[in-house]
């Protein structure tokens, strides 16, 4: 995926000041992770854990964390949100199990496959059906037959009215401790760089990608996840 919106837009100043901008999101972020380390727990206790789009390494943390055998690599292409994940890793004595990749998934080098993904508030970014199913048939490649994806991503599909209250609510939520022209900004970011679909349409482009059908499991104003299992090539 030869996205180059990443790093234009996860740039330095946002990745000093992600992870404090994000703190109203913070109870739901971990109710969403509780629910990922439930739906993991039967994985291998020497699992591999691929997290896409790695941010400043929240997810990575959390689930490395809860399973102190498992293995993760961080992909993530903005150099600014890797060097976040890279000392939060350190801070949280997880290093040693991680493997850093500073760029995209398609230039990730081969390796063993992977027992699951991650890909959180990813794919959204991604303008094409098509380029999306791409990049699903990407994390694909890189899983063990059966392997587990949790993916959520931003959805649209509800009335005009009903729309506009949630906006409102979620620009309350991102902008705690934001300015007027740091909110204003957020909704530039969402007109000209997010496509968000319906539920429907995304489940329909993860299946194409190479997984079963997605089961919804989480939803809180406009971010819904998944979870999916990779199936064999047809």
């Amino acid at each position: 995926m030869q996205n180059q919106q990443a790093p234009i837009l996860f740039g330095q100043k946002v990745a000093s000041s992600y992870d404090k901008q994000n703190a109203l999101w913070e109870t739901g972020r971990e109710a969403l992770f509780s629910f990922m380390r439930l739906i993991l727990s039967e994985l291998p206790a020497d699992a591999r854990i691929l997290c896409v789009g790695a941010e400043t390494g929240t997810e990575t943390i959390a689930l490395a964390q809860a399973f102190p055998q498992w293995q993760f690599t961080a992909v993530e292409p903005a150099s600014a949100m890797m060097e976040v994940c890279q000392r939060k890793a350190d801070e949280s004595g997880i290093t040693s199990r991680c493997t850093f990749h500073e760029g995209y998934l398609d230039s990730l080098p081969a390796s063993e496959p992977f027992d699951a993904a991650t890909c959180l508030l990813v794919s959204q970014f991604l303008k094409q059906a098509e380029e999306r199913s791409r990049f699903f048939g990407q994390i694909a490649q890189r899983l063990r037959l059966g392997g587990v994806l949790i993916g959520s991503d931003l959805v649209l599909g509800m009335s005009p009215p009903i729309y506009q209250s949630l906006i409102e609510v979620w620009l309350r939520m991102q902008g705690s401790g934001w300015s007027e022209e740091d909110i204003e900004k957020m909704r530039a970011v969402w007109s000209l760089h997010i496509t968000a679909l319906t539920p429907p349409e995304i489940e329909a482009i993860i299946a194409v990608g190479g997984f079963d059908t997605p089961v919804l499991f989480f939803q809180t104003l406009f971010i819904h996840a998944w979870f999916s299992k990779r199936t064999a090539p047809d």
